[in-house]
């Protein structure tokens, strides 16, 4: 798939469309790659924080269940344009905001991966450092913390510089050892706590709808928030599929299933804690300092090293890599993109995001939820309801094009994704709306796509705007 006239400062080798010849992945492909995105500490911790905060264990995994299944329907929609034009996220953006106004999703969505990249480089570390302290007690100090954590920063750097290809070999390894993990905690904490019937026995802390709803809501909102950034750019990864069916049952079977799978992995493990504890330790990493066996527990923290590692990698790079070298494509590429990413996800200060699960799901999964449900509501309403899944391959790659709009930027799709934003984190300032938060990408999502159709609709020349 070649793009006869392309303009330099919208095109280079990484944003090119991929012709399908070179299309390799399979059903297989996304399966796994669900499976070594899903299975990881961010998302038991995910669980475990809903365990923290009151729920039942069956509450926690409905809620994560119920959460995956939403989020699900925009990834396969997002998905679409990925694997029929083999285009990535922030060349597909560009039909709805234009060549130059793609750039707005593009940065926003690149900040919130830069965020997760820093949250998942700060658990690495400090699963280096907690092995260390099994290992050698006297390196416990806050200096060989910090040590620890750049170190794992820099092996995270070093695969981004090897590039895709090394992100493939690792999510065919990264799964097993995070499972690997996951089971051998369980067996440890569920023993030592009298088996699953105890742990699994702890009622719920909400003794009436009105509080479970309380918690609940905003819950859900952060467990469709926890994906709603790869729900954006999955066309990074489905350019390469060899077909709409691969990319779509691949991912309907690998998303939920993982999630909920290892979820409870988490929600067991957390119960037992505090069966053994007397309180719910949602940091597995915290937990298996606890072991009593320095050798099993040295063994445990390599795998959950390489599976951050491969989740990291996978899920927090690739996306805002090729974002930022949209920006401008002859200066910035891939790599250049990817260390951007490492020094920003540094400065957002991960340790703040993650010091408890109140500030971890409804602060930044709730929070971030607002930005990136409005971006999905004009995608996926332009590409669907304005363009009925047609566009034109070569005006995405130059000037002067179909999406030109005015003067590179579609304004109506800009004031249509800030309005969704003021509406969705309106209740973070009016106590009364404070459910417009609770409910913050569906808001979002529903506001920012309806005010873009609506004015789509308005102009004159919506057959211009048609991408035929």
């Amino acid at each position: 798939m070649e793009v006869a006239r392309h303009d330099p400062t919208l095109y280079n080798r990484d944003l090119a469309p991929i012709p399908m010849s070179a299309r390799s992945w399979g059903l297989y492909n996304y399966a796994s790659l669900w499976v070594a995105m899903s299975v990881c500490i961010p998302t038991y911790m995910l669980a475990s924080g809903l365990i923290a905060g009151g729920m039942s264990w069956w509450q926690a995994i409905g809620t994560i269940l119920l959460g995956n299944l939403i989020v699900l329907v925009p990834m396969l929609l997002n998905a679409h344009a990925g694997a029929k034009y083999g285009i990535p996220f922030p060349v597909f953006v560009r039909a709805s905001f234009g060549v130059r106004g793609a750039n707005i999703p593009a940065v926003l969505r690149a900040l919130v991966a830069c965020g997760w990249f820093g949250i998942q480089t700060w658990i690495g570390g400090q699963a280096i450092y907690s092995m260390l302290k099994i290992l050698w007690p006297a390196a416990e100090s806050p200096l060989v913390g910090w040590l620890c954590f750049f170190a794992f920063w820099a092996l995270n750097i070093a695969v981004i510089w090897r590039g895709i290809e090394t992100i493939k070999i690792l999510e065919g390894i990264g799964a097993p050892f995070m499972l690997g993990i996951g089971l051998l905690l369980l067996w440890w904490i569920t023993g030592k706590a009298g088996g699953l019937g105890p742990v699994l026995s702890a009622p719920s802390k909400f003794h009436n709808t009105a509080g479970f709803l309380k918690f609940f809501v905003p819950s859900l909102t952060g467990m469709v928030g926890f994906w709603a950034t790869v729900a954006l750019n999955i066309p990074d990864f489905t350019r390469y599929a060899k077909s709409q069916k691969a990319q779509m049952w691949g991912q309907a079977l690998g998303l939920p299933i993982a999630m909920t799978l290892y979820a409870f992995i988490g929600v067991a493990v957390t119960s037992a804690s505090a069966v053994l504890f007397g309180e719910p330790i949602w940091d597995p990493v915290v937990l298996l300092g606890r072991f009593n066996q320095p050798v099993i527990a040295s063994i445990a923290l390599v795998a959950l090293l390489v599976a951050t590692l491969n989740t990291n990698v996978a899920a927090n790079v690739v996306s805002p890599s090729n974002d930022f070298s949209n920006l401008n494509p002859r200066l910035i590429s891939f790599r250049t993109g990817g260390l951007i990413t490492g020094v920003v996800g540094i400065l957002m200060m991960p340790w703040k995001l993650m010091s408890d699960f109140s500030s971890y799901i409804f602060g930044w999964l709730v929070g971030y939820s607002g930005l990136l449900g409005p971006v999905a509501g004009v995608m996926i309403a332009d590409y669907f309801l304005v363009r009925r899944a047609t566009l034109s391959l070569e005006d995405l790659y130059r000037r002067n094009g179909i999406y030109e709009y005015e003067n590179g930027v579609n304004l109506r799709a800009v004031a249509a994704l800030v309005v969704g934003i003021v509406i969705a984190l309106l209740g973070l300032v009016i106590q009364p709306l404070r459910w417009l938060y609770d409910y913050a990408w569906f808001v979002g999502f529903a506001v920012s796509g309806a005010v873009y159709v609506a004015l789509m609709r308005r102009q004159s020349s919506v057959s211009g705007a048609s991408g035929e």
